[in-house]
């Protein structure tokens, strides 16, 4: 006999449940002649405090038992996640048809019946013991089969957020704004978003979840801006009517770029709540923004979120045409523009925290 059948044999525990002493006996002689171990128990209580201190790889159990009888027993193995996929073979003097199908609809593996035959409990036992064997060794193989997969999947996130920040390190430099803007507008964002989860208005809509996606999200609104002409994304004059043109389309260049990219087209979450910011953080909350004129709450919230953030990120930097706003100054300008621009529960919010903004 192999060293690892060995192993397994000596490793394989069969627990036997059965209120007559006599019957758990004869029962583990046999199994111990197998080479296997057994624990006792003489009722269905004591059973399942057996499998609480260590989990069998097979249970034999009687079905006429005081208090808890054998089908009882069943159900309850079979209704914990730990141990619903421990086989599990009935013994009964009885052998009426109705008793067999019944352990089978439960989830019993197997019926043996008394009194016992040595040879017919051997094969029992070990069919069910390599079948649970098999069963453990392919759950494993898929356990690591999805963890390596799962792993692969967020690599392959990590890639792909690696290059969409770079393309916004591109986006950022041809606009003349830099890592402090977005490292900026990026914590004002998640401070924004974590006071309005506090809050009766938006607590049951925002969670911690879409708090973090949202700050990762949160610099790629502008990223259309690479395929925007450097000298009008640079010019300190006001732009004309084409060039303003031009400058709008940097909303449906980034939604385009960032659509392109998620080939696997299902649902993703950062994906999804990066294009609703890439393409709605100029919508406004009268609809006179764009590219769409969407109005109210038909602007996704971390649309609003973001638009808000950078707004007042964008006011208190330095720029090439003027100084930055002091908090007060901008906070100032922006209430004056509130009702057109923005949700006014939200801003309200914004202002409590103002002073937690960098």
């Amino acid at each position: 006999m192999s060293e690892k059948h060995e192993t397994r044999k000596k490793s394989a525990l069969v627990l036997i449940v059965d209120d007559v002493e006599v019957n758990r006996e004869i029962l583990s002689e046999i199994v111990i002649d197998m080479g296997y171990s057994t624990v006792l128990a003489e009722s269905g209580a004591e059973a399942l405090e057996k499998v609480r201190e260590r989990l069998p790889d097979l249970v034999l159990s009687d079905i006429s038992m005081p208090e808890m009888d054998g089908y009882e027993l069943c159900r309850r193995l079979k209704a914990n996640v730990k141990t619903r996929n421990i086989p599990i073979i009935f013994i009964s003097a009885f052998d009426k048809t109705t008793d067999i199908v019944k352990g089978f609809e439960l989830g019993g593996g197997d019926y043996i019946t008394k009194p016992f035959i040595p040879e017919l409990v051997k094969a029992r036992v070990n069919v069910h013991l390599k079948l649970h064997e098999a069963t453990q060794s392919i759950t494993e193989v898929n356990r690591r089969l999805q963890a390596s997969v799962n792993e692969q999947v967020r690599q392959m996130e990590r890639e792909r957020r690696g290059v969409l920040y770079a393309l916004v390190g591109v986006a950022s430099e041809n606009s003349q704004y830099g890592s402090v803007y977005i490292e900026r507008m990026r914590y004002n964002c998640r401070i924004l978003a974590q006071s309005m989860q506090l809050s009766p208005q938006f607590g049951d809509v925002i969670s911690d979840h879409f708090v973090d996606t949202v700050e990762l999200a949160a610099p790629l609104c502008d990223i259309g801006n690479i395929g925007v002409p450097t000298d009008i994304l640079q010019k300190k004059a006001a732009l004309n009517d084409e060039e303003l043109e031009i400058m709008r389309r940097h909303t449906q260049i980034g939604t385009k770029l960032l659509g392109d990219l998620d080939v696997a087209n299902d649902y993703n979450d950062f994906m999804q709540i990066s294009m609703d910011i890439t393409h709605y953080h100029h919508e406004n909350w009268d609809g006179s923004g764009y590219p769409e004129g969407r109005k109210g709450d038909e602007i996704p919230l971390a649309a609003q979120i973001v638009a808000m953030s950078s707004m007042f990120c964008a006011l208190t930097e330095d720029r090439s045409f003027r100084s930055s706003y002091s908090r007060e100054e901008a906070l100032d300008i922006m209430r004056q523009e509130a009702e057109q621009k923005f949700n006014p529960d939200i801003f309200n919010i914004f202002c409590k925290v103002a002073r937690q903004l960098r």
